[in-house]
C-alpha cells in the first residue's frame, strides 16, 4: 500500500507499475502523436501525448479509478465523494458506474454545462451531483465536509499517492513509446497530480530529463508555492481555465514537484485561447483550455527545446462548445487584434461616416459599435470594438483617430466595463 509520505521516484515507479495493471482494459493507451508544425516551428522533436481521446476525453480517469479500484470493498460499503471543475469528476463518475459504488461529486457552479452533463452520462444512477460554490476549492471544503458526516470515502483529484500513481501510468507509456529518449516533458499543472506522477516516472528511465510545469497566469498556486518553498493559498485566481485553476496545490504533490521539476512557466490566459484556436485549426485537435497549456508554454521555452526530443501532455478535451466565442475573443484580445474605445462624437450628421473613412485603415474592421442619440447634449459618447488584420496596425489607426481630433479613450482590462465585454 503507497504511503502518504510517497516521494521517492522508484517507489512512485512502483506504485505506477501496480496502477498500470490495475488499469489495464479499463482506460485507452492514447497515442503519442508527432508534431511536424510544431516540430519545425522550434526545430524539435515535438510530440503530443493525446489524453484528450480517453473515453472521459480526459487523464482523469486513470487516478480516480486507480483510487477507487484500489479500495473498491471499502467504498463499496461508505460510498465516495470527490470534488471536481469536471474531469476528475467524470472519471469518478465511470468508475463509480463501472464498479456499481455510489458517489456524491460536487462541482463548482461555474463548471461549464457540458462538463457537468458528461458527469451524469458516465455516472448514470452510481453518482449524485452537487454544485457548489464559485471555485474548485470551494467545492472540496464542501465535499470534505459531506465526506466527515457520511464516513464516504474522499476521492482527491490529485493530492494522493493512489490518485498520482493512476495519472503516473502516462509517463510509463512515454518511457515505452520512446524509452530514454525523452529530454524534455512539459505538463500542465493544477492541483499537481499529474506532473508529480509523470516527472517522477520518467526520471526513472532518464534521470537528466527536464520535467516543466505550466500553470495559466490567472492561477499560479505551484508556481508562488516553489517560489516560497512552502504550500501557500492563493486569495483570488481567474477560473476561465478550470480545469487547472485551484487556489491551493496539494502538499504531496508539492513535495514532489519541488524535487521533480525543473521549474513551472505562467501561461497568459489569452495565449492559452489562441493556442487552443490554433490546436484545432492546424491539428483538428479539439483542446479545453488546461489541455492546451503545456502547448502554450512553448514559445516561453524555445530556447531549451531546440534539438530536443520534447513531449507536451494533451491533458483533455471537454470544450462546451459554447464557450468558443469567448476563447476566440480572448485570442484576438491577446494577439493585440482586437480593442475597445470609447469615442465621443460630435451629435450631427456625418461623424461616423468621417470616422469610417479617415480613421479606419483599409483592413480594420468595427466589430461593435454601441450609441444612443441624446438630442439635448451636442456630443456623445459610444463603445467601439476594432478588430486589427495585424498587432502593428493599432498604432496607426491610433494616430489616424488623434489627426481627425477624436476624444478617445482605450479601455484597459483592469476596468470593469472590459470586464463585461470580454
Amino acid at each position: 500500500m503507497l504511503q502518504a509520505t510517497w516521494t521517492d521516484p522508484a517507489e512512485i515507479l512502483a506504485g505506477i507499475k501496480e496502477a498500470a495493471a490495475r488499469l489495464d482494459g479499463v482506460v485507452s493507451r492514447t497515442p503519442l502523436q508527432a508534431s511536424r508544425r510544431l516540430s519545425e516551428r522550434f526545430r524539435a522533436n515535438v510530440w503530443l501525448k493525446r489524453e484528450d481521446l480517453q473515453e472521459v476525453r480526459s487523464f482523469k480517469i486513470r487516478g480516480a479509478y486507480n483510487k477507487i479500484a484500489s479500495m473498491a470493498g471499502e467504498a463499496g460499503a461508505r460510498g465516495v465523494v470527490t470534488a471536481s471543475a469536471g474531469n476528475h469528476a467524470q472519471g469518478v463518475a465511470f468508475a463509480c458506474a463501472r464498479l456499481e459504488i455510489k458517489g456524491a461529486i460536487f462541482m463548482p457552479t461555474i463548471t461549464p454545462t457540458q462538463k457537468v452533463e458528461r458527469v451524469r452520462h458516465f455516472g448514470g444512477e452510481f453518482i449524485e451531483v452537487r454544485l457548489h460554490g464559485d471555485s474548485y476549492d470551494d467545492a472540496g471544503a464542501a465535499a470534505s465536509r459531506y465526506a466527515e458526516e457520511r464516513g464516504a470515502v474522499f476521492v482527491h483529484p490529485f493530492d494522493d499517492p493512489l490518485t498520482i500513481a493512476g495519472q503516473g501510468t502516462i509517463g510509463l507509456e512515454i518511457a515505452e513509446d520512446l524509452g530514454s529518449k525523452v529530454d524534455v516533458v512539459v505538463v500542465p499543472i493544477g492541483g499537481g497530480g499529474l506532473a508529480s506522477g509523470i516527472a517522477s516516472c520518467l526520471r526513472n528511465f532518464n534521470p537528466g530529463l527536464a520535467a516543466l510545469g505550466v500553470e495559466p497566469a490567472g492561477a499560479p498556486a505551484m508556481h508562488e508555492s516553489l517560489q516560497q518553498g512552502r504550500v501557500v493559498t492563493l486569495d483570488q485566481i481567474d477560473t476561465f481555465v478550470d480545469g487547472a485553476a485551484v487556489k491551493t496545490v496539494g502538499s504531496l504533490t508539492f513535495e514532489i514537484c519541488r524535487t521533480a521539476l525543473e521549474r513551472v512557466v505562467l501561461v497568459p490566459e489569452g495565449k492559452v485561447c489562441a493556442t487552443v484556436i490554433d490546436l484545432y485549426q492546424n491539428e483538428g485537435i479539439i483542446a479545453e483550455p488546461a489541455g492546451a497549456l503545456a502547448v502554450s508554454a512553448l514559445d516561453d521555452l524555445e530556447e531549451q527545446l531546440a534539438g530536443k526530443t520534447v513531449v507536451c501532455i494533451l491533458s483533455g478535451g471537454n470544450n462546451d462548445v459554447l464557450r468558443y466565442p469567448e476563447i476566440l475573443e480572448r485570442s484576438l484580445v491577446y494577439q493585440g487584434r482586437k480593442h475597445y474605445f470609447i469615442i465621443e462624437f460630435t451629435q450631427k450628421p456625418g461623424q461616423l461616416r468621417k470616422f469610417v473613412d479617415r480613421a479606419l485603415g483599409p483592413t480594420d474592421d468595427i466589430v461593435r459599435f454601441e450609441y444612443m442619440k441624446k438630442t439635448n447634449k451636442e456630443r456623445g459618447a459610444a463603445l467601439v470594438g476594432i478588430e486589427l488584420r495585424d498587432r502593428a496596425d493599432l498604432e496607426p489607426l491610433l494616430s489616424r483617430m488623434s489627426e481627425i481630433q477624436l476624444n478617445w479613450r482605450r479601455l484597459s482590462s483592469d476596468e470593469l466595463l472590459y470586464d463585461y465585454l470580454i
